[in-house]
């Protein structure tokens, strides 16, 4: 294996993030025609995180709170019961038009009729995560950390987010600490802050072990040339996705591994589902894109990094990293939440197998 993982350490996984809600209509119906929904606590970062804390292994989250609102008793409910530890500071709400947690509201389509998602992030509080309100020294240095996994989310949420993102990365590298960073490009984050986010995703990913993007990211991220984003035929592109990790491994040589995951909508609830990695300098591991079932699509390729994430940690050949997150991304498919929730390893396994008979 090309990574090494920390040998002492309290948290295998941790992640900053900033912690929100999603509201979707109940049975499958369009938002604007319900009138009965139900209430998730959610954030990319987290979702990732989750394989790993389902599965046993110590996680912690990086975040901020508002303070006394019901909501982050809401999210710190949430959080325990997935069996993370959480740090960060309560920012006072300020006024009835002050900080609040970020609102995701989704129609997760059905049939013919596509998915929809609005997002209302006024006053997001997740906007104030400052590194001056953590003890990266006493994390990193004291506690321990095997992996560290940052988003383009929150690294572009806020001059103050990134710049923290920035700080986590030097203590991670600094204490021996693996890097995995998800470029999750978002044009809305990145309107009028073009280079300097360019400038800072940069840095991040040259110190970067793990490098996680699809063929939108990677381009408008970094510049890098690659096949057109989204459309039909995804397995005859596979070629061309290789060619865009290859560029990606010139220009950012201090990674060991690179993923990204292919996706062809055949219908709102079915979908072809694949993936290529490369670890090292020429360990392909592509997994051809094959039919799964789509309850909500939200959060799959989350559950593809958590799934690979967790193979890493577990010390597993390269080969069982990307069929693990193949796996646990079409398992988040399956919920309702936008994690997915294993019981255990065999769970995921069987569905990287095809096997869904009754298990007694």
């Amino acid at each position: 294996m090309s990574l090494k993982l920390k040998k002492n350490f309290k948290y295998a996984m941790l992640v900053p993030t900033s912690m929100g809600t999603r509201i979707i209509p109940d049975n499958g119906q369009p938002v604007h025609a319900s009138d009965k929904f139900t209430l998730y606590a959610t954030s990319a970062e987290t979702n990732v995180a989750s394989i790993s804390s389902y599965l046993g292994l110590p996680v912690k989250v990086l975040t901020t709170f508002v303070k006394g609102s019901p909501i982050a008793k809401f999210i710190q409910s949430n959080l325990k019961a997935r069996h993370m530890d959480y740090e960060g500071p309560e920012v006072e709400q300020g006024n009835p038009w002050g900080y609040r947690h970020q609102i995701n509201i989704a129609d997760s389509g059905f049939g013919s009729r596509g998915p929809r998602v609005f997002n209302d992030r006024a006053g997001e509080v997740g906007r104030t995560l400052n590194v001056n309100d953590f003890d990266l020294e006493r994390i990193f240095g004291e506690e321990g950390v095997q992996v560290v996994h940052m988003s383009g989310l929150i690294a572009a949420l806020s001059e103050d987010t990134s710049k923290f993102c920035l700080e986590i990365a030097k203590a991670a590298k600094k204490h021996g600490t693996l890097i995995s960073f998800d470029l999750n490009y978002r044009a809305s984050f990145w309107k009028g802050r073009e280079e300097e986010l360019r400038r800072n995703f940069t840095e991040i990913a040259n110190v970067s072990d793990i490098l996680i993007g699809n063929e939108e990211d990677f381009q408008l991220c970094f510049g890098i040339e690659g096949p057109p984003a989204g459309g039909k035929g995804i397995e005859a592109k596979i070629d061309g996705f290789k060619g865009l990790i290859k560029r990606v491994k010139e220009n950012f040589p201090n990674a060991s591994v690179f993923a990204t995951t292919l996706r062809e909508v055949v219908a709102v609830n079915e979908h072809l589902w694949g993936a290529i990695m490369l670890e090292g300098e020429d360990n392909w591991q592509v997994i051809k894109p094959r039919s799964i079932n789509v309850l909500d699509r939200i959060g799959g390729g989350d559950g593809f990094v958590g799934g690979l994430l967790y193979g890493i940690l577990k010390g597993w050949e390269p080969e069982k990293w990307p069929q693990f997150g193949w796996a646990t991304g079409a398992m988040a498919a399956t919920f309702l939440t936008d994690y997915a929730q294993p019981a255990d390893e065999d769970m995921v396994w069987s569905i990287w197998s095809g096997n869904a008979r009754v298990k007694r």
